[in-house]
């Protein structure tokens, strides 16, 4: 199955909602100021965001849509490239080159999110692309996580450093900094423990893995990338703000696509925060992780081809 296969069938329900909440308030196949209103509140309900909604809406008043072409398919096409022309400038592909120094990758999110299992699918495409790979456990609040992070190491074939349940989670994080430089491997994906973004504790040692990595080398983390679950609608964009306040993210993964009608958030969390995507789940297997590709994202969200 290609790329854009899977793209298209992760966000089929997204796509269907969008066409089918055109169509409803397009029944006289015309644009005026009232439908246009509507496709404006329509946008805002599917989670695209208020500005991005209005943007659309400003793009839509100003083009002439011929009568005789289906409409549906015309304002698709409109916000196929409004998707592109806003979003290219978050695209992170080169998040998973090979890395020539150790990249050390922090990985947040809050329980439920698919974190740990994402974190086995970025080291699975870390080791395709010729990187040396190390897991750190550093979420030991739950001995399940320690258990789930050493079945992927042990299924993709990369290094973990691990210790028990209820261990210092910036301990576990600092031992596995110091064997990667040892070692001279050049990927460390650290797990932290799920958290809830409301949880000043927890959120407390969130920041103190950051800042014992940083002992060892004062440019780690290099990236600090947040997990988050699309089905959860719009407390993602809770989340976002309160794990950006805490340390500044550098990208976000997004799971679960393919079980919602509303990956318009992507659109509204690029829009409001400037955060680039690394990722996108589109399903339940470990090659479901697919890099984020605007073009493809679009044609998929809109599915006018």
């Amino acid at each position: 199955m290609s790329i854009f296969e899977k793209f298209k069938i992760g966000f089929k329900k997204s796509a269907e909602n969008i066409s089918s909440g055109f169509r409803e308030i397009l029944i006289k196949k015309e644009i005026d100021d009232n439908s246009l209103d509507k496709i404006e509140e329509f946008l805002i309900s599917s989670d695209v965001g208020i500005d991005s909604a209005s943007e659309i809406r400003n793009i839509l008043a100003q083009e002439k849509i011929d009568p005789n072409l289906d409409i549906i398919k015309e304002i698709n096409k409109i916000l196929k490239n409004y998707i592109i022309s806003s979003m290219t400038p978050f695209e992170k592909k080169d998040f998973f080159n090979k890395n020539e120094n150790l990249n050390v990758v922090l990985i947040a999110g809050v329980n439920g999110s698919g974190k740990t299992t994402t974190i086995g699918k970025i080291a699975k495409i870390f080791k395709q692309n010729n990187n040396k790979v190390i897991l750190s456990a550093s979420d030991t609040f739950r001995a399940a996580a320690i258990e789930q992070l050493e079945n992927w190491a042990n299924k993709i074939g990369v290094n973990i450093i691990k210790s028990t349940q209820g261990s210092d989670p910036a301990s576990v994080a600092y031992k596995a900094m110091e064997f990667a430089n040892r070692n001279n491997f050049n990927q460390l994906i650290i797990d932290t423990a799920g958290r809830l973004q409301n949880k000043k504790n927890l959120m407390e040692e969130y920041k103190k893995i950051a800042n014992v990595v940083k002992k060892i080398d004062e440019k780690a983390p290099n990236e600090i990338v947040l997990v988050l679950d699309a089905t959860s609608g719009q407390n993602i964009l809770n989340q976002v703000e309160e794990f950006n306040k805490i340390i500044p993210l550098t990208g976000l993964i997004m799971t679960k696509l393919d079980g919602t009608a509303k990956g318009g958030i992507l659109l509204a969390l690029t829009k409001k925060y400037k955060i680039p995507i690394v990722g996108l789940g589109l399903g339940e297997k470990e090659d479901d992780l697919q890099i984020f590709d605007v073009e493809k994202f679009a044609d998929a969200f809109t599915q006018i081809n």
